[in-house]
């Protein structure tokens, strides 16, 4: 009776363990996924039946694709114990068709986009219209894209601590980086990262690891750094920030780095002031991050500049903060009214895309192309 009972009790134990995995599990995907999908999932009342239909994404008004070549590449990634086939990270690298004379001496700047979870690198290519931009410009785009096998929904692992201290992702995005720029006429003094959501995570992990490699980042609805390391606690920080840990995590890269020299790192960030996914709080608390990092003071005044509706092409109303060093801007903060977890001034065809603006692919080349290494 007694070995009965205690069967009984490991029994019900595993199934309180199972229904809690689930129940985080549903949290996960259910936080990014857009509205329209959502619709979709949502199960009629039984008395009731009637027939669910998801609602259309917002149509979109036709872009030409972008002249240039868009090549397809998979770079081998390292093997795991135990592990006897060798994966691939499928990328997809964009060069203009012009070809302006500066980079005929020095080689494209090039600009590294990491797309967000339940994206594709193609999607994100699309979605953010970088490709038509970076023609405009002058620039290289360079889309790296995770594997389904590292994380079903395509998320960067911006919560992992190996990643974190410049191991795992990012380490394999640095050798990624380094590959194409052995490939292509890279000018290395310009290589820029950005991303959106958990690809804003990953870029500025590539950055603070690598700021002899990355010149400057724009980061689109991104979480703070350093802060959380497993999928239960990056879902905290997405939702309510670092809760005061955020300033530990940047004196432990300085720390890692003592005795290297930390040439400034310049940052875009842009929020959404209706994003329920990464909330705002975030953005407020990156600020304070790369505000330390660039030995600046916690409470140094900004340079505020509001920008009403249809001011630069935008629907949307926007706040800019600068934080100027001499004639720079090292950190511009961007919040943008009525806008949710998606790129401003994307393709509304494409889901976490939205069409009103301002157009976050055009700010961040143009904040790129004032800095180099």
């Amino acid at each position: 009776m007694a070995r009965s009972a205690s069967k009984v009790r490991l029994l019900r134990s595993l199934t309180r363990a199972a229904k809690s995995q689930q129940s985080l599990l549903v949290k996960l995907i259910d936080v990014y996924t857009p509205a329209p999908q959502k619709a979709a999932r949502k199960v009629a009342p039984r008395k009731r039946p009637a027939k669910v239909v998801a609602a259309k994404p917002a149509a979109s008004k036709a872009v030409l694709p972008a002249p240039g070549n868009l090549s397809t590449g998979h770079y081998p990634l390292p093997l795991k114990p135990g592990q006897a086939v060798v994966q691939g990270m499928r990328y997809l690298l964009y060069l203009p068709k012009h070809v302006p004379d500066s980079v005929a001496r020095h080689g494209w700047p090039l600009v590294v986009m990491l797309h967000g979870c339940q994206q594709t690198a193609s999607e994100f290519a699309q979605g953010t219209r970088m490709n038509q931009v970076a023609e405009e410009k002058g620039y290289a785009v360079l889309y790296p894209q995770q594997l389904a096998s590292a994380q079903a929904q395509r998320c960067w692992r911006w919560y992992d601590r190996p990643a974190q201290q410049g191991g795992g992702e990012t380490a394999v995005l640095a050798d990624l980086i380094g590959t194409v720029c052995a490939s292509h006429p890279i000018d290395r003094r310009r290589i820029y990262a950005c991303g959106l959501s958990a690809g804003a995570g990953m870029a500025a992990m590539l950055a603070l690891n690598h700021p002899e490699l990355i010149a400057a980042i724009g980061l689109h609805s991104a979480p703070v750094f350093g802060v959380g390391h497993s999928p239960v606690s990056a879902l905290h920080v997405m939702r309510h920030g670092a809760l005061g840990q955020g300033d530990g995590a940047i004196v432990d890269v300085l720390q890692r780095r003592a005795g290297q020299v930390m040439p400034p790192m310049p940052a875009l960030l842009i929020q959404g002031e209706d994003d329920q996914v990464v909330r705002p709080v975030n953005q407020q608390q990156l600020a304070r991050q790369w505000l330390h990092l660039n030995g600046l003071p916690a409470l140094m005044p900004p340079r505020v500049t509001l920008k009403p509706p249809g001011r630069g092409g935008s629907r949307n109303a926007h706040a800019i903060h600068d934080y100027v060093i001499g004639r720079k801007v090292l950190l511009r903060m961007i919040r943008v009214a009525g806008l949710g977890h998606a790129w401003s001034g994307g393709d509304p065809g494409l889901a976490f895309n939205a069409k009103t603006g301002p157009d976050a692919s055009r700010m961040m080349v143009a904040f790129f192309g004032r800095w180099r290494r």
